[in-house]
């Protein structure tokens, strides 16, 4: 019997520029759930940090023109300088995946849309945090192309809080705002959701 994913790992990030060579982070937010995407952490153990920006730091200006309050958060005092949070993260996974595991198809595994770009960023930022995980990635982005491509059927809408508490009940919107990489994880998660729902009635 093939054993089915410890955890996945909701991971989001908020960045600088898309050339990801040059990028810095400005924040960072990570959910845990089983692969019935229910909660392994309660909404209190969640990740949500904004992480200081280096006076130098280039910033595209999209991220100028539509996220200044995240930049502000950024520059201030709440923000955490980025070499602390690998360990804040590491420790989540430690304490609720019971990680390190050696054996690597027992790791917890990476999810969110595009995921691709924020495991770039994880693995260049964040080295003991990633080597928690396992080495496949769960992007929702390419369950979207597939439904959008093979189906023609209806986009989910992250922006739609209603859509959103649907399709993952455990949703606490009150905390979370959009645009905001908390509020991506927890959409992501009923996206997903979304499309496991109406692919799984095509069968």
């Amino acid at each position: 019997m093939k054993k089915a994913s410890t955890a996945y790992v909701w991971f989001d990030t908020e960045f600088t520029s898309l050339e990801l060579d040059e990028a810095h982070l400005l924040q960072v937010a990570v959910m845990l759930t089983d692969k019935d995407l229910r909660r392994i952490t309660p909404p209190e153990e969640d990740i949500n940090l904004y992480i200081r920006l280096p006076e130098n730091a280039h910033l595209s200006s999209w991220v100028k023109k539509n996220i200044p309050d995240l930049i502000k958060k950024c520059q201030s005092r709440a923000a955490v300088p980025v070499e602390e949070v690998d360990a804040k993260l590491t420790a989540l996974l430690d304490r609720w995946c019971g990680t390190p595991l050696k054996t690597i198809q027992k790791r917890p595994v990476m999810a969110g849309n595009s995921i691709h770009t924020d495991w770039m960023l994880a693995r260049k930022f964040f080295p003991d945090f990633v080597s928690r995980l396992h080495y496949r990635l769960l992007d929702v982005s390419a369950l979207k192309i597939q439904w959008l491509d093979l189906t023609g059927g209806a986009e989910f809408k992250k922006d739609d809080s209603k859509a959103v508490k649907k399709y993952f009940p455990e949703a606490d919107l009150r905390r979370l705002r959009q645009h905001d990489a908390c509020y991506d994880i927890v959409a992501s998660a009923a996206e997903l959701a979304y499309y496991r729902e109406n692919l799984l009635r095509l069968g």
